[in-house]
């Protein structure tokens, strides 16, 4: 066994709740939910850490508008905050360049990840997962033990099938799954049934479609301010036993 697995779940030990936000297919707004809900928890008054492991594509720092901070070194490393929020991403060690990397590699970096960075207590730990079923969304759900996940979708039948193969996956790593969101919401639109509801996991609430959410992006204050931040907060308000 990597003596990393031992180092990476001693270094969230002092973390009351992790959730892990997935959605499988790419372009459902995975990282948009999980960069806003670290912040609707933040503003909540709770202690928040936000994990961006999308190595292929990273944006959470743009949604943040992390700007011109960088982690420290110290025993591992210890992220910065943005807005409050500690903020993890490869981007601190690529820039903006692309990561040319396959297979393994890509697993071996996320568990190097995990394992240097200092969390330190937090209430919550929010991690935008890889895109995906493979290697590196494995590796994850694998490493790390007390993981709960929040799915992502919508009312899209490809979406619907590939949340059911992550859902597979997660059941049988015998991991608990908090729910699933639906995000982009057309309410205008009247759905005779709801197909996220066939999941066979509760139905946390949704998110709908907001036209002023791309203009927020990269400043937080606003971002609070938004349609898709309202919604957020009433899906924690209506689930307290999941937040």
């Amino acid at each position: 066994m990597d003596p990393r697995f031992n180092v990476i779940n001693e270094r969230l030990s002092d973390i009351k709740k992790i959730i892990a936000v997935s959605g499988g297919k790419g372009g459902v707004g995975k990282s948009s939910v999980s960069s806003m809900l670290a912040m609707v928890l933040k503003d909540r008054g709770n202690k928040v850490g936000l994990l961006d492991l999308d190595l292929s594509a990273p944006t959470d720092h743009i949604i943040l508008g992390a700007g011109d901070v960088f982690p420290e070194e110290e025993k591992g490393i210890i992220p910065p905050e943005v807005k409050g929020i500690m903020f993890m991403s490869i981007v601190y060690f690529v820039k903006e360049n692309p990561l040319p990397l396959r297979g393994e590699d890509f697993s071996n970096v996320i568990i190097e990840l995990l394992a240097i960075t200092r969390w330190g207590t937090l209430d919550y730990l929010i991690i935008d997962m890889p895109p995906g079923i493979g290697d590196t969304a494995l590796d994850v759900i694998k490493v790390i033990n007390n993981i709960e996940f929040i799915m992502v979708g919508n009312q899209s039948k490809l979406t619907l099938e590939t949340l059911k193969k992550v859902l597979r996956m997660t059941n049988e790593a015998k991991k608990k799954v908090i729910g699933v969101v639906e995000n982009m919401a057309i309410s205008e639109i009247e759905e005779k049934e709801n197909k996220l509801t066939s999941l066979n996991v509760p139905f946390l609430g949704k998110i709908d479609f907001d036209g002023g959410y791309e203009s927020s992006l990269g400043n937080v204050d606003k971002l609070l301010t938004t349609k898709f931040a309202g919604d957020l907060r009433n899906i924690i308000s209506n689930n307290p036993e999941v937040f």
